[in-house]
């Protein structure tokens, strides 16, 4: 049987978990376990219990939560494990052996670690200690001050084990494992100026030496904001330590080889410990930027999350253990499956190659590939990363930003709560705000060879919490709009995708159809390249009509098609189709140019100047230039060259129906699930 209190107040047998019942049960429980072997007034138990005046029949209602809970531990079988709880006059006594209750267990490991004097045997320690902790202590107590009090106790404990840590890896040279393991927790508790101090030391031996200071000066502006005091004693001397090493030139220390230190029997650095309970279960520390005590409960004998039981060299890809970085688990596999059918886009992807696999900028590679709605660009960028998964070991991950969809776009907060939980990250410990959690993701992979697809996105500004800094790791992000400001802050590689060309666009066709069903009629094939603008999107529709009728002749699609006012229609597969599309990027104009596109949608042949532009908008010539600017940049209009504009068939009959509405082919949808998104 064992108590814990560095979470869910529990109890755990070997066949389960007891059931505690309310909250003030589980608070008496607690107190009792808080003082063990030692009596507990009646009226201390009161007073914690209610925060306010408590009620006249308080000393009632305790004395039925303390029967209650001696029968639910009788039933556990305490009597075996020489637990008793007994009455003595108006106190309640719980007898039992201490080392049953996780909180005294923690204590008692921490008290054995010596992190300066003995670092390589004061780590296991510490990490076993650690990962005893299951969430905030005392979760599912009262919220009355006594119990706030004894919480936060028992959290600065916690604290101080995580700061002992870092000093041992510390000592043993592990610089980066030391910084991961303190980040977390100061992103957590940035006024806690110890941690702080050895987070900044920590990152100065790694040669990070302007995020160390910028540590110190953010530190310094919030103790000045919230408390109205300067920086104390240790964080200063942090500080002016670092100042003096930089004037010295002193760099980067080498960290020296962590077995170096260690004794024969340790395993390789970097590589979990575990905490197995009675052949019941386990603890694995998350390491590798989470505090060092988040764990998660593992059946002995069974891997952890993610299918690996051991440190990394058990993972998929990934380096061995050992590299400092204090990563575990398998590593997140995000990406969608690979586009179906996926053909052409050689120079695409090529371009995609040389701009992520640069390592001469010494800068993290990013490139923004950016088309109209339909031309592919979630296929290329998918079909990319599924090429060169390999080259990325620690993980791929990808999310939808929704920039041009339904709805609202995706938040970055949301987005890096998701990645930072496919890293390992416990629940409890990723943090609440968009800038401690974009933090946290930079300090987590900037070791680690990693690839970010970010789909869909809708602005620089929406992707920018979301890039990686680690130099090893590489991003690549589709959009609608041409994200300028990427290429102009962060050196983004602008990939473009154009429209299919008929030997292209028949042969995406046959890939569909087979290809002795084009061959019949090629003409034909290239009539439906041209009607359906050479967008991937289209033609996969159009196809998906031939595919439903398979007597039908290309000829009979193509006389379809040309009709205009049933063009979309047909263009369009259940929740998908070129009308949903382009009604998302539409739909994220703004009035005035949403008129603009309307009126170069009565455009003849789609060609037009400024000047033709502005008599057909009867907007001055500066209004009508911006206007174009702004859907030459949503590629909803094309410049061949200069002040020569082109706007395409389908955008065209799209935007001349007001309402964007005509068709049962052009309900809502995402419009693009096919895995030709744009």
């Amino acid at each position: 049987m064992e108590f814990s209190l560095l979470g869910p107040i529990a109890v755990t047998t070997g066949s389960g978990e007891l059931s505690l019942g309310p909250a003030k049960r589980r608070s008496v429980l607690a107190l009792l376990l808080l003082q063990p072997n030692t009596t507990v007034p009646l009226e201390q138990l009161i007073d914690s219990l209610w925060e306010e005046e408590p009620p006249e029949h308080a000393r009632t209602v305790v004395q039925g939560h303390v029967s209650r809970l001696r029968a639910t531990l009788a039933e556990g079988g305490a009597e075996a494990y020489g637990i008793e709880l007994t009455t003595h006059g108006s106190a309640y006594l719980l007898r039992l052996p201490e080392e049953l209750i996780d909180a005294h267990r923690f204590g008692e490991l921490v008290a054995l670690a010596r992190p300066e004097a003995a670092p390589a045997d004061a780590v296991p320690l510490l990490r076993e200690a650690l990962g005893l902790w299951r969430g905030p202590a005392l979760t599912g107590t009262v919220t009355s001050p006594p119990f706030a009090a004894a919480a936060h106790a028992l959290e600065e404990r916690r604290l101080t084990a995580v700061e002992a840590l870092g000093r041992a890896h510390g000592a043993l040279g592990e610089h980066e494992q030391a910084a991961a393991i303190l980040y977390s927790a100061a992103v957590n508790h940035p006024l806690r100026e110890g941690l702080i101090a050895g987070l900044m030391r920590a990152l100065f031996r790694t040669g990070r030496q302007s995020d160390a200071l910028e540590w110190f000066h953010r530190t310094r502006r919030l103790l000045n904001e919230e408390l109205g005091v300067d920086p104390g004693e240790r964080l200063r001397e942090a500080y002016e330590e670092i100042l003096r090493a930089e004037a010295a030139g002193a760099g980067r220390q080498p960290s020296r080889p962590a077995d170096a230190t260690r004794g024969a029997g340790d395993g390789p650095a970097g590589a979990p410990s575990f905490h197995v309970k009675h052949g019941q279960g386990g603890r694995v520390p998350l390491q590798g930027g989470a505090d060092a005590g988040d764990a998660v409960e593992v059946a002995a004998g069974e891997p952890a999350a993610g299918g690996v039981s051991g440190g990394r060299g058990g993972t998929e890809g990934g380096s061995a253990a050992g590299d400092g970085s204090g990563r575990t688990g398998a590593a997140p596999r995000l990406l969608p499956r690979p586009p179906a059918r996926f053909l052409a886009r050689e120079e695409q992807l090529g371009a995609l190659t040389e701009a992520l696999t640069d390592r001469t900028t010494g800068e993290s590679p990013l490139a923004v590939v950016a088309g109209p709605a339909g031309v592919g660009k979630t296929a290329c960028a998918v079909q990319w990363a599924h090429l060169h998964a390999d080259a990325f070991p620690d993980g791929q991950l990808f999310a939808d930003l929704r920039g041009f969809g339904e709805g609202d776009e995706a938040a970055p907060a949301e987005i890096l709560r998701d990645f930072l939980l496919a890293l390992g990250t416990p629940p409890e410990r990723v943090p609440g705000s968009a800038q401690a959690a974009s933090a946290l993701f930079r300090s987590l992979v900037a070791d680690r060879r990693l690839l970010v697809v970010l789909d869909n996105a809708r602005s620089s500004a929406q992707v920018r919490p979301l890039l990686p800094g680690g130099l090893h790791c590489a991003t690549v992000v589709t959009s609608r709009s041409r994200l300028d400001g990427l290429v102009a802050t962060d050196c983004a590689r602008p990939v473009g995708l154009q429209a299919l060309g008929h030997e292209e666009g028949a042969a995406l066709l046959g890939a569909m159809l087979g290809p002795e069903r084009v061959a019949e009629d090629p003409a034909a094939a290239r009539e439906l390249v041209d009607l359906c603008d050479g967008l991937p999107l289209a033609l996969r529709a159009a196809a998906a009509q031939l595919t439903a009728r398979p007597r039908w002749r290309l000829a009979r699609l193509a006389a379809a098609l040309r009709d205009e006012r049933r063009r979309l229609a047909l263009l369009s597969a259940e929740d998908t189709g070129m009308a949903a599309a382009l009604r998302m990027s539409v739909a994220r104009l703004s009035a005035d140019d949403a008129r603009l596109l309307s009126a170069l949608a009565t455009s003849a042949d789609g060609h037009l100047n400024a000047s033709v532009a502005a008599a057909l908008a009867g907007y001055d010539p500066e209004r009508t230039q911006d206007g174009l600017d702004r859907l030459a940049e949503m590629h909803l209009v094309d410049e061949e060259a200069t002040d020569v504009y082109t706007i395409s068939t389908l955008t065209q009959l799209f935007a001349r129906d007001e309402r964007g509405e005509g068709g049962k082919g052009r309900r809502s949808g995402a419009g693009e699930e096919s895995g030709e998104r744009g």
